[in-house]
């Protein structure tokens, strides 16, 4: 009996003592749309750094909702719920558009990193901000937005490599093209914005119409379009540098080739920031310094396997810090240097995150719901030879830019008229397809 309860007591002991250990150990808590490569990379690295630096142990955890545009919806949502704090440490990811338009809000804690890493980041980019001058946001890795397309497919197709966005509306390429859904996907929204940007409004809706109609498959997750390239399902496709430039890598670049539009796209930054409430706010902190890091930088840029570099997945991501490129290009799988790439329209980025969500209701409305109308209608535009006058019907958009600016400032901000508006523009579309594909 009295073994017993020294093994009983010895038992609760232990579980006593295991508790303690696991409380002891603090977690972060990250919202994010990166592939798991990228979590699988700076989670490990940091626990370690964390450890290194500080003598505890802490457990990053990783949390998305399906892409940039969920997540930016989702952390509004709950910020609207709760404006003190929403249980989570870090957004990381996207572009820079949702980060101002966060930082408007008021729910991003500033942080000023320290000098010595500040001082390694340029200011901008060919007008584009790297960081917030408030400290809010800060971009973390560089991004390039072009095409990738399938060398063989289109040789076989007898079909000229693409070279710009009006490539994509090529009617031979009907059924060839992979792009995505903008209300899921931050990338693929950002592509249409740079279009819409680049050619301006009316040439730009006729592009991205013509360019959606020869799509087979409109894919939530930009990260799919790529991969659907490679392997010869589509042609062409719309892509970011970095999932690009992985299956070159794995194709090789006899099979796939990815080109930036010269003149016609831009280079963004990846952005990192701190959420008001963060319940770990030191942890926080000292992650998006470590992502700012050199350490933590060596992780975009240099090949798997390298010393300080990622232990499984060449990342194909350029470094916000200038000085790397110089230091460690031997040792990278990334050719491209962004701040030696200065051809590029001027993007409005105040333009951009004014309409964010406006622009993809209205382009999900338009071309993706009514896909099925558009691809009739396109169709039998596409065997009758092509007019401008066919393509403008076809094209053209349910309101002008200036009234989408306005409507996206004040009432779609009303859920009940942004829905009611949603369903307008889906009738518009759906109407509009259907008379050009009964028109004798």
């Amino acid at each position: 009996m009295k073994t017993a309860r020294f093994l009983f007591s010895a038992a609760a002991a232990l579980m006593v003592l295991c508790a303690g250990v696991a409380s002891a150990q603090e977690t972060l808590q990250i919202i994010s749309p990166h592939w798991q490569g990228i979590k699988d990379e700076f989670g490990p690295a940091f626990e370690s750094h964390w450890q290194g630096t500080t003598g505890g142990k802490i457990k990053v955890v990783w949390r998305d909702m399906g892409g940039t545009s969920d997540d930016l919806r989702w952390i509004r949502s709950e910020f609207a719920k709760r404006p003190e704090g929403i249980d989570l440490d870090i957004f990381f990811g996207g572009g820079i558009d949702p980060y101002r338009q966060l930082a408007g809000l008021g729910v991003l804690q500033p942080h000023k990193v320290p000098e010595a890493i500040l001082s390694g980041i340029p200011k901008d980019l060919g007008g584009v901000a790297l960081y917030d001058p408030g400290y809010r946001w800060y971009g973390t890795a560089i991004s390039g937005f072009g095409i990738i397309y399938n060398k063989v497919l289109l040789q076989r197709l007898k079909i000229a490599e693409p070279k710009t966005w009006q490539d994509l509306a090529d009617p031979k390429l009907f059924t060839w093209v992979g792009t995505g859904d903008p209300r899921h996907s931050g990338t693929v929204h950002m592509m249409y914005e740079i279009i819409l940007q680049a050619y301006g409004w009316e040439r730009g809706w006729q592009i991205i119409t013509a360019m959606s109609a020869n799509t087979r498959t409109i894919v939530q997750n930009s990260g799919d379009i790529p991969t659907s390239v490679a392997a010869g399902r589509v042609a062409v496709g719309t892509a970011i540098d970095f999932y690009a430039w992985t299956q070159v890598n794995q194709a090789g670049s006899d099979f796939v080739g990815f080109v930036m539009p010269e003149g016609l796209t831009v280079i963004n930054p990846d952005s990192i920031a701190v959420l008001k409430g963060a319940p770990n706010e030191k942890a926080a902190k000292a992650f998006v310094e470590f992502v700012l890091s050199e350490a933590g930088q060596k992780l975009w840029y240099l090949k798997a396997g390298a010393p300080g570099g990622p232990k499984k997945y060449d990342l194909f991501r350029m470094p916000v810090r200038a000085d790397l490129y110089e230091k460690f290009a031997a040792e990278s799988p990334v050719t491209m240097n962004p701040f030696l790439h200065s051809k590029s329209f001027k993007y409005d980025s105040n333009l951009g995150m004014a309409r964010y969500e406006a622009l993809s209701d209205l382009i999900g409305a338009t071309l993706v719901d009514c896909h099925d109308d558009l691809v009739s209608a396109w169709s039998k535009i596409v065997r009758a030879e092509p007019s401008e006058e066919l393509l403008g019907q076809l094209a053209a958009p349910p309101l002008s830019e200036t009234e989408l600016t306005a409507l996206a400032e004040e009432k779609l901000k009303d859920p009940v008229f942004r829905n009611a508006q949603i369903g307008r523009w889906a009738t518009f579309a759906r109407d509009k397809y259907r008379r050009l594909t009964e028109a004798e």
